[in-house]
Parts: structure tokens; sequence; C-alpha cells
């Protein structure tokens, strides 16, 4: 095999990105489990609070995430025994049910976040220099558009809904 191949610079830029993407979740699931959430767990209740009205249509919550329909399904269900997502069904196609937070998933992403914050700045975005967020994040949506089209399913606007529980 030719070093050519070995020493692309493909090679190199997948590789690094993999290795931050797998040291970036080992230093975050521990902050996470400190909490009592799953990185899943988290990444669910991050994508319904961050959707318009909290919520997502069960399918367009598995398209956004890396689950499987049966999947998310077996997440939401563990997450509404605890408290921090509700289902409602679709008024419009009574075969879709939406994932909504609640007001207690929305508190314990306020508890979270502030020290999640500061670790995504330390071991991420604070490593790199002034204005080079920008161009980062561009680049990373290009490549996520890309690869995973489906990350932004149910973005739309809908009827702003957060469940009491």
């Amino acid at each position: 095999m030719s070093d050519d191949l070995l020493g692309d610079p493909r090679l190199t830029a997948a590789g690094l990105f993999f290795e931050v993407h797998t040291g970036l979740n080992a230093r975050l699931a521990v902050q996470l489990c400190e909490h009592g959430l799953s990185p899943v767990e988290f990444e669910v209740l991050m994508r319904l609070a961050r959707s318009p009205g909290h919520q997502l249509r069960m399918t367009d919550l598995a398209s956004q995430t890396s689950l499987s329909t049966s999947g998310v399904t077996r997440v939401v269900d563990r997450m509404e025994r605890d408290g921090f997502i509700t289902r409602r069904a679709c008024p419009s196609d009574r075969r879709s049910s939406y994932a909504v937070i609640t007001k207690s998933g929305l508190g314990k992403l306020e508890a979270i976040l502030p020290e999640h914050l500061a670790l995504i700045e330390r071991w991420f975005t604070g490593q790199l220099p002034a204005g080079q967020l920008s161009t980062f994040l561009d680049a990373l949506r290009t490549i996520r558009d890309a690869v995973h089209p489906g990350a932004t399913a149910g973005s739309a606007p809908s009827e702003h809904v957060v469940v009491e529980v």
C-alpha cells in the first residue's frame, strides 16, 4: 500500500473527527450520568427543548437522533415514566404522535446546562481561536446536511405546548 493513500488528508480529517467525537462524548457522558441521564436521553431533551412548540413527531425525533423508531419509542417510554416527556396525539394524523418535553424535563435541562456549557467551552469551543467558531459551525452544518438530511426533520414552527407534570 502506498504512503500516498495512508497519508491522504481525507483519512486524517475523518480520523480526527472521530477522535474528537469519542473524546467529547466520554467527557460529557460523565457529567450527564451525574445528573441521571444517558447521552441519548440528554439529546432527546435538547432536541425537544430546541424544537418549535417543544415537541417533535416521534418519527422526526428518530430521524434527528441515532435511534430507530423502536429505539426512540423505548427511550421516550422511559423518559415519560420519569416525567420528562409526555406523548400527545397528532391532531391531523391519528397514526402519529408527538413527544413533548414537560416542565420537569425543561427543569432538568436548566439544572444541567450551565455545567454542560462550561465543559463544552473547556474541551471544545474554547479550543478554537476567536472568530473560528462561526466558520466551524458553517462547515459542520454543510457536512451534516449532506450525510444526515433528516437531522432537522420536524423543525417547522408549530403550536407551542409545554406539558406540566
